[in-house]
């Protein structure tokens, strides 16, 4: 019974022990705050506050369930950030990160676990933001079809030194919301295209129609399905051609009713004359000789 009575007891300090050694390594090494992922075209950093004094920082990341790496610029840095990009391989995997208080470079300690912070799970493929496109407006010849010709965004990620978009990696997952409107209206419609290149035939011709594009990502979470509204761009207002709004067709056929209508106009005119003619002289002819 006193051995045991002995053991918890030295268990009891041990206890205390390392609850006092943590208490004054967070005085010595505060935790990292405010840790968050900032990640735009798969360019993905890691932040954090506040800004070191007698310490030092190391980041530690691991996809979720494997080993943990660090990579040598974010080591006991002096820095509030560490670029991930190059890191988190596995796009689609989910990734979290250890923020280590540690002291700096060239000091030692004999503390074996320094404060740390973990951050939430992230995937780049699923939480990276997307960008704003860039496109451009091509009216037809006949101003019967529009088409947006939307640029994929390039991102930060390399393959054998080609630089890829957002195609590249989204591939047949990534669409494009267009939203437009017409110049003098506020009423708004929406189209959604697999493709970048977006035709719209359902616009009246002659206007001037303004349109936005940003991608569309369904796959993912309600909130992070959309990537960053492009800048607006209006079409020209043009008035179509009277060839143009009536095709030929209808045009001849105007011409020949017109035609028509004008000869039938003579006729008349010219029979309601001899009619007239021929009315005067028979009056003359029914009048009583003079002195007769």
């Amino acid at each position: 019974m006193e051995g045991n009575r002995q053991k918890t007891f030295h268990l009891r300090e041990l206890a205390l022990v390392l609850f006092f050694m943590k208490a004054c390594a967070s005085d010595i090494f505060p935790k990292a705050q405010n840790v968050t992922w900032s990640s735009l075209n798969f360019k993905t950093i890691l932040m954090w506050s506040p800004k070191p004094t007698n310490h030092s920082y190391t980041v530690e990341f691991s996809q979720v369930g494997q080993d943990r790496e660090r990579t040598p610029h974010c080591i006991r840095t002096m820095a509030m950030e560490c670029d991930l990009t190059a890191g988190l391989k596995k796009l689609n995997a989910y990734y979290t990160a250890d923020i280590l208080s540690e002291p700096m470079r060239g000091v030692s300690s004999d503390l074996v676990e320094f404060p740390h912070a973990t951050t939430e799970k992230f995937s780049p493929y699923y939480d990276t933001a997307i960008g704003r496109p860039e496109f451009r407006i091509e009216v037809s010849s006949d101003k019967r079809k529009t088409t947006l010709h939307v640029e994929d965004i390039p991102t930060a990620l390399f393959v054998d030194e080609k630089r890829l978009n957002i195609r590249d990696v989204f591939m047949d997952n990534l669409q494009y919301k267009v939203t437009y409107r017409k110049a003098k209206s506020t009423g708004k419609k929406e189209k959604i295209s697999k493709s970048s290149i977006i035709e719209l035939t359902d616009l009246d011709r002659g206007e001037s129609y303004c349109f936005y594009v940003q991608a569309f990502l369904p796959f993912r979470a309600q909130d992070k399905q959309h990537g960053e509204i492009s800048n607006i761009q209006c079409s020209s207002e043009e008035s179509p051609s009277i060839f143009e709004e009536y095709g030929m067709g209808v045009i001849a056929g105007a011409i020949l009713i017109t035609i028509l209508a004008i000869t039938a106009i003579i006729i008349v005119i010219v029979m309601c004359c001899r009619q007239r003619k021929r009315a005067v002289n028979t009056g003359k002819e029914r009048l009583p000789l003079n002195g007769v």
